[in-house]
């Protein structure tokens, strides 16, 4: 125990807490490491996805979709028909 409050206890380099340095980059690469591992499921839920028969355009527009404010998306949705109107859609 009286080793690890040694460690923290060492002077900065440079102006720079060593230590402190240390365990933030650790912890931004466990992070990463966490984020490509999520990325790598989501890709293949995705895929499940359309081996299912769903279009995953579509789906991941969905998702975007639902992560805005409603207010946001009405307006889109508004917006959006008064353009295809002004188009004859």
């Amino acid at each position: 125990m009286a080793l690890s409050v040694v460690e923290t206890d060492k002077p900065e380099t440079g102006g720079i807490a060593a230590d402190r340095l240390r365990s933030l980059v650790d912890r931004i690469e466990r992070l990463e490491e966490e984020r490509k591992a999520l990325g790598s499921d989501i890709k293949d839920i995705y895929a499940e996805a359309k081996s299912a028969g769903f279009d995953v355009k579509v789906l991941r527009q969905l998702i975007r979709i639902r992560k805005q404010e409603p207010a946001e998306v009405e307006e889109q949705e508004t917006i959006l028909d008064v353009y295809r109107r002004a188009l004859g859609m």
